[in-house]
């Protein structure tokens, strides 16, 4: 295989860019599946967002404030679904709404204290999750490998 007026790619390189690409895809499908399986918010107790609404407190955390309008276009439904993912979001204490300092029309949609602290558990979650599994299928110098292979993907990442 080649490039434009590059050098051609070696077997390794291309094998290497076709299992990383398969990898990450299952990788992600298996986080956006834990992430599924968890309870909705809303209803008693502490729960976990949904998908749409975990994909919402992600964005804010992301991007900071937004309207429901901007966040309803950005995740491609009607502002109708947005506006009950925000109600939702709001009821359990991890998003509030402000007036929009450019806008006074307009709200601005922003993670609350508790918002932040949900979106750093949820991360700390999915990384132990894939802590544990690393540890449980690989060796140690399987382990130690994965590290210096993803020193190298960011270094291509970052080029």
């Amino acid at each position: 295989m080649t490039t434009r007026g590059e050098e051609p790619l070696t077997d390794a390189a291309v094998q290497a860019a076709g299992d990383i690409w398969v990898v990450f895809g299952r990788l992600r499908r298996k986080l956006r599946a834990l992430e599924a399986a968890e309870e909705p918010l809303g209803g008693g107790g502490e729960r976990e967002p949904s998908p749409p609404q975990s994909s919402v407190l992600r964005r804010l955390a992301r991007n900071g404030p937004a309207s429901a309008s901007d966040l309803a276009a950005a995740e491609g439904v009607r502002p109708q679904s947005m506006a009950k993912t925000v109600i939702a979001l709001e009821e359990a204490g991890l998003v509030s709404r402000s007036p929009d300092p450019d806008d006074g029309r307009r709200q601005l949609v922003s993670l609350t204290d508790r918002g932040h602290e949900r979106r750093r558990g949820e991360r700390l979650a999915r990384q132990a999750w894939l802590a544990r599994a690393l540890q449980e299928h690989g060796t140690e110098e399987e382990v130690r490998a994965i590290t210096t292979a993803m020193a190298l993907l960011d270094k291509v990442a970052q080029a």
